[in-house]
């Protein structure tokens, strides 16, 4: 089995504060992980490391084999068209019609002028993919509509289907329901993991939700103070566990 991503002795730090000490961890293919912990923890940082919006100044990161330090920014570009980034504020252009949205998944591997002709003229089997997507994720009626009248849960659907859109292989969410009640979050959870699942796509998310973490993540990362405190089979993950890692987190 190919590994995805490999952190070996990784870390960080912002105006001379440490947000990740040393992590080390390799994510294989196919694998579904979700990385816990409180705030402050540094979940989002170790995302951004994995997808090369921040880089380390200590150790390494390796994406698809390839060290993210040594990449020009154009290599950077053609590696992330198989890295989909699903971030906290989703990332979705408000004023795009969904299916414009969805389109945006390609950007990276159509390029700029290549992105804007599919957004002026869009093909028909391009729109029948599409719509097929959101058929999948339960809004096929939201097509043509424009993003910013859809609901919150809605959106977050829309960044689904343009992270799949993408045909990634791997994805990286970062806090993805962060603003949806806990009935909707699970069902988004549920949605995604089985997408992933059936597609074959390696899934990387940061939550704040532990019991859905466990209910629906086989490994289970989890971070206090940019440290690395555990990093086990769901199951292996002990409610004591959960408890002194959380509590640390509030000291």
């Amino acid at each position: 089995m190919a590994t995805v991503v490999q952190l070996t002795g990784a870390g960080v730090s912002f105006g001379g504060v440490r947000a990740l000490r040393g992590v080390t961890l390799p994510v294989e293919e196919g694998e579904q992980v979700c990385v816990i912990g409180p705030s402050g923890s540094g979940k989002s940082t170790l995302l951004g490391l994995m997808n090369g919006r921040l880089i380390a100044d200590s150790g390494s990161v390796e994406v698809f084999g390839q060290d993210l330090v040594q990449l020009t920014a154009g290599q950077l570009r053609q590696l992330r068209c198989g890295l989909a980034w699903v971030p906290q504020d989703l990332g979705l252009v408000p004023n795009l019609r969904v299916l414009q949205n969805v389109l945006c998944g390609k950007a990276g591997a159509v390029g700029f002028f290549g992105l804007l002709r599919r957004l002026a003229l869009t093909r028909m089997e391009e729109a029948e993919r599409v719509r097929d997507l959101l058929e999948r994720l339960g809004i096929p009626e939201k097509l043509y509509e424009r993003t910013d009248t859809l609901s919150g849960g809605q959106q977050q659907r829309v960044a689904i289907a343009r992270a799949l859109y993408q045909e990634p292989t791997a994805i990286l969410a970062d806090e993805p329901v962060a603003s949806v009640d806990p009935g909707r979050a699970r069902s988004l959870i549920e949605l995604l993991t089985r997408e992933a699942r059936q597609e074959g796509i390696t899934l990387i998310m940061s939550l704040h939700h532990v019991e859905l973490a466990r209910e629906f993540f086989p490994r289970l990362i989890g971070l206090q103070a940019g440290r690395v405190a555990f990093d086990e089979a769901a199951e292996e993950v002990s409610s004591e566990k959960l408890r002194e890692l959380y509590s640390m987190g509030e000291e």
